[in-house]
């Protein structure tokens, strides 16, 4: 991490960058969305998103290598679930974000 009031080098910018690019696929984010509410395996996560097999498992294994998802062997099944802490905190700053820009938008419309 970057000392505050320094520039990150250019790798940790890329490393930035790789993991924003990560997140910005609408499919990951509906499996963390998933995942955040408890473990699943694939077969529960195809029958909630509609998605294919070999899509959910491409998307979790990216998931993965980033350590934003975990899998755990039950038997024959492969049980997956979210960094929940990270991922919340995620949210919770995307969300926070996002209120603060809706609520700024509604100040000006009302005052127009």
């Amino acid at each position: 991490m970057a000392v505050a009031g320094s520039m990150p080098s250019p790798q940790l910018l890329e490393e930035y960058s790789q993991f924003f690019r990560l997140l910005s696929e609408p499919a990951r984010l509906q499996l963390l969305c998933q995942l955040k509410a408890g473990p699943m395996d694939v077969a529960a996560l195809i029958e909630a998103t509609g998605f294919s097999q070999s899509h959910i498992s491409r998307q979790l294994s990216q998931l993965q290598r980033a350590d934003l998802v975990r899998c755990e062997r039950d038997g024959v099944r492969t049980i997956w679930s979210a960094d929940s802490e990270l991922v919340d905190d995620l949210c919770t700053l995307v969300q926070t974000r996002l209120r603060q820009r809706l609520e700024a938008q509604l100040q000006q419309l009302q005052s127009a």
